[in-house]
Parts: C-alpha cells; sequence; structure tokens
C-alpha cells in the first residue's frame, strides 16, 4: 500500500500535522505579562495575530523606507510562529537548542517553520528585523491601550520601569524602521503624559 498506517507514512505524516495543529490552538490558553482589555491578559494568539496584523498595516510603509522589496508572506509567517517555540521551551530546557516540534514535522512545513525560527533568532534578514520590532512595540502599545502601564515591571536594579529605562529596553529594536521608533516615541510620550509611565 502507498499509504502506511504506521509513523512514517502518509497517516503518521497527518497524525504530526493534526497534533501540531491542537498544539497552536493552545496558544490561545497562554497569558503574556500584558494586559488585552482592562479586565483580562492578553493571550500569545492574541498578540502574534495583532503583530501581524501591524506588518501587514505597515508594510508599505517599511518598503517605502528600505527602498526594497519585502517579502509580506515570510513577515506574517514569522509574526505566526515567532511565540510558537515556547511551547516547546521547557522541552528545549535551559541549554536552548532548536524547537523539537518543528524537526518533527513532516516537510516541507517542518523544514520552513525550523528555517524561519532561525531566521527571527538572528535576527539578519530585513523582514526579520521588522518583525522583531513589532514585536517589541506591541506590549507598549498594549500596556498604554488598556491602562495598565508598567506599575507590575521593574528594572534590573529593581526600580520602578520609566520612560528612561523603556527606551533602553525597546528603542534597540524599533530603531530599525522610522515609522516603528516614531510609533514608539507617540504611545510612550501618550504613556507619560495619562500618567501611566514616569518620565
Amino acid at each position: 500500500m502507498s499509504e502506511m498506517c504506521g509513523p512514517h507514512g502518509a497517516a503518521g505524516d497527518r497524525r504530526r500535522l493534526f497534533d501540531f495543529i491542537a498544539l497552536t490552538a493552545r496558544l490561545r490558553e497562554t497569558e503574556r505579562a500584558n494586559n488585552a482589555t482592562p479586565e483580562r491578559k492578553e493571550s500569545v494568539a492574541e498578540h502574534s495575530w495583532h503583530l501581524a496584523m501591524v506588518s501587514w498595516i505597515l508594510h508599505a510603509e517599511f518598503e517605502r523606507e528600505a527602498g526594497q522589496r519585502l517579502d509580506l508572506t515570510k513577515m506574517l509567517k514569522l509574526c505566526l510562529m515567532h511565540d510558537l517555540v515556547e511551547m516547546d521551551a521547557v522541552e528545549r530546557g535551559a541549554a536552548g537548542g532548536e524547537p523539537p516540534r518543528f524537526a518533527a514535522l513532516p516537510a516541507p512545513l517542518g523544514t520552513e517553520l525550523l528555517a524561519l525560527w532561525r531566521e527571527y533568532e538572528e535576527g539578519r534578514t530585513p523582514e526579520a528585523c521588522l518583525v522583531r520590532g513589532v514585536d517589541r512595540l506591541n506590549p507598549t502599545l498594549m500596556r498604554c491601550l488598556t491602562g495598565q502601564g508598567w506599575g507590575d515591571m521593574a528594572t534590573d536594579s529593581h526600580a520602578p520601569v520609566d520612560a528612561e529605562a523603556l527606551d533602553g529596553l525597546h528603542l534597540p529594536r524599533v530603531a530599525v524602521s522610522e515609522t516603528l521608533r516614531a510609533l514608539y516615541e507617540e504611545i510612550r510620550d501618550a504613556s507619560v503624559e495619562g500618567g501611566l509611565l514616569p518620565p
């Protein structure tokens, strides 16, 4: 039979795909530190979706700034997969390493996810750098929009997070784009003016 039922046949490949689909659904249950609304925390799934939406909305601006074509499909894929690795962090342990679930998926999906994960982690392509910038911008936006502020966070020296500390955390990544930097500064300034962030 051309379709074996064992772990390496088409049925085994489908099983691994179905299991991976179930894993991605669990991102709805995984909470982040920032709020989605004033009453509840944001899920990883919501965060990943919003990164994809922001990247799509700003894509033309990013291309204008870069003076070159940028692969929007790749950017959307980077947004959607970038936090999947957190589900495997315990399995990889403190030593890190590549996400085992990606390598176990049938080709071409497993190979593509692994390549995208490496691209995002290394931040060497324009698309990866921009998505990493959007990823850094997003929590700042949500903390401002929901009125959460930064009272639950502290710097390494245990001092409260203020505008200068926030700049130190975010500017290195959002500065890859003048649009991202301008948005970040607008959100930061609105947070200071609204009493959510000490100056």
